[in-house]
């Protein structure tokens, strides 16, 4: 399937019997969900006969999954505690990605936090802690997957952010210097998150401009890199820094950019993920929506 289309599930009763089923009564051809909580640090262990039948569930419906970290992970943190934390939050996650058969590990760029001192030095700093935490694990996670090689290998999923406080990624130019901060790891790839991009700048709302925005990403980046997208439209216009989703449709992004990004050669196999209002809802619209517009970016361009 070129673009399977799902949103974010609760585990809630498990696995199979939550997520799967949850995903199964909407209709997701893909699914993304989180292994602990969410706004906690605790590393939540999986029940192995459990992993086992959602791994094999999976792969008999060619389903992919995705985890999402907890979001109090900040890699760029001037505090050791939560720096530390957040390395560990990440290892477990992507060990338990492997676990469960998902295929990548979507984490925020994070921040510096700090509004004293250079912050062109705080920046540095961070993105050295980010590079620290990191590489080890992205090299422990590749040669650990199946066979020794990375081709099994979970990805880490770098999500840029809308750019509010002292972001370390905010929008796609940013990916550079993040990258470049971990060597551009073969396994290290990118969740675009259209509501974040757009508050950050991206003009999504122009006609070629999401099309523009995974261009710039694949130059970036280079080809395979981008991995899974986070398809929300935006309460708020363009450029404003402010990370609030809206339904596909409702929001200041429109239809128009969702059609050019399932259009793209580059987004060819890139799952869309939803984070909208209402998207675990059993009468979901914006799942039919994505269906729809994929289809009509399939018939424009046969």
């Amino acid at each position: 399937m070129r673009n399977p289309i799902g949103t974010h599930v609760q585990v809630g009763k498990g696995l199979v019997a939550g997520a799967l089923a949850q995903a199964d009564l909407m209709g997701c051809e893909t699914l993304q969900i989180f292994v602990g909580n969410p706004r906690g640090w605790a590393l939540s262990a999986g029940r192995p006969a459990e992993d086992k039948e959602f791994r094999r569930q999976l792969e008999s419906r060619g389903m992919r999954a995705f985890i999402h970290a907890p979001y109090l992970v900040n890699l760029g943190s001037p505090t050791p505690a939560t720096y530390e934390k957040s390395a560990a939050v990440v290892a477990h996650n992507l060990k338990r990605a492997a676990e469960i058969g998902a295929e990548g590990v979507v984490v925020h760029t994070g921040s510096f936090v700090s509004t004293d001192g250079d912050p062109e030095e705080q920046l540095a700093t961070a993105l050295r802690q980010v590079r620290a935490a990191l590489l080890p694990v992205l090299d422990a996670v590749s040669s650990g997957s199946s066979g020794g090689d990375d081709e099994g290998a979970p990805w880490l999923l770098l999500e840029p952010t809308a750019g509010q406080g002292r972001s370390l990624c905010a929008g796609v130019e940013d990916l550079t210097a993040y990258l470049a901060a971990l060597d551009f790891h073969p396994k290290a790839g990118i969740c675009l998150d259209t509501c974040h991009v757009f508050a950050a700048g991206a003009p999504l709302d122009e006609v070629g401009g999401a099309a523009a925005t995974v261009d710039r990403i694949v130059e970036i980046g280079g080809p395979g890199r981008l991995r899974l997208i986070h398809a929300n439209d935006s309460m708020d216009v363009r450029g404003a820094f402010k990370d609030r989703h809206q339904k596909i449709g409702q929001g200041h992004i429109g239809t128009d950019a969702f059609r050019e990004l399932f259009a793209h050669s580059a987004t060819e196999g890139v799952p869309f993920i939803l984070e909208t209002p209402g998207s675990r809802d059993a009468d979901n619209e914006c799942i039919p929506l994505l269906k729809q517009l994929r289809a009509e970016a399939a018939e424009a361009h046969a």
